[in-house]
């Protein structure tokens, strides 16, 4: 089966090479709607219609291709008022870090899997609770400096040095980085994809250069 991520996100496809099982990135020109329109407690229905909307892009453009499942997924970072997308300046990254100090907030990450060859679709949704510790002014400021919050959702990423900002995680955590490894294998096992096989196989194979979650090479 020929699995297709239809994400230019870095970070999931970071995830999806580090089992080491053969894809390709076909990124989906669907437009997305502004999150900030949505109230908090349809976080999950939004994200599920952006994944679908990539999924569907994708599968769309390789409709009747045998043997081809394509992947969708959306990020979202919630707080109980509000959802956060991504800051369009540094001084919206600055009031995001502000927004989320000391806080609890929620990660959503809704999984899309689409078949081109039968218009099948099937998805799923992971949710995940993050804890800031407090952050002082120097920290927000340092934070900005290392160029990280400019293109995620929330301004943090908790795969780079946005961990220095996290007290603790409750649930998955690549979620958080964006991709549910184990919401995708439950996802692609309706499908009759067993992913933990296929990644062995890739091992035994040599098929897939496996990365650890650092992105190092293994």
């Amino acid at each position: 089966m020929r699995l297709v991520l239809a994400s230019a996100s870095p970070r999931r496809k970071d995830l999806l090479a580090g089992l080491g099982v053969p894809f390709e990135v076909r990124p989906s020109r669907a437009p997305e709607d502004e999150p900030g329109r949505v109230p908090p407690a349809e976080a999950g229905g939004l994200a599920l219609r952006l994944a679908r909307r990539k999924a569907e892009a994708v599968a769309a453009e390789l409709a009747g291709a045998p043997d081809v499942l394509v992947i969708g997924a959306d990020t979202l970072v919630v707080l109980s008022d509000r959802i956060l997308g991504k800051p369009a300046s540094p001084e919206e990254a600055a009031a995001m870090l502000r927004a989320l100090s000391g806080r609890e907030h929620r990660v959503v990450t809704a999984v899309v899997v689409a078949e081109p060859a039968t218009g099948r679709v099937e998805e799923g949704v992971e949710e995940t609770k993050v804890f800031f510790r407090r952050l002082g002014p120097e920290d927000v400021q340092s934070y900005l400096a290392t160029g990280e919050p400019f293109d995620k959702a929330g301004a943090y990423a908790i795969q780079g040095v946005g961990a220095l900002l996290v007290e603790r995680v409750e649930g998955c955590y690549f979620n958080v980085v964006g991709l549910p490894l184990g919401r995708l294998a439950e996802v692609l096992g309706r499908f009759g994809v067993n992913l933990l096989r296929e990644a062995a196989l890739a091992g035994k194979g040599g098929g897939g250069t496996r990365r650890n979650i650092t992105g190092l090479t293994e």
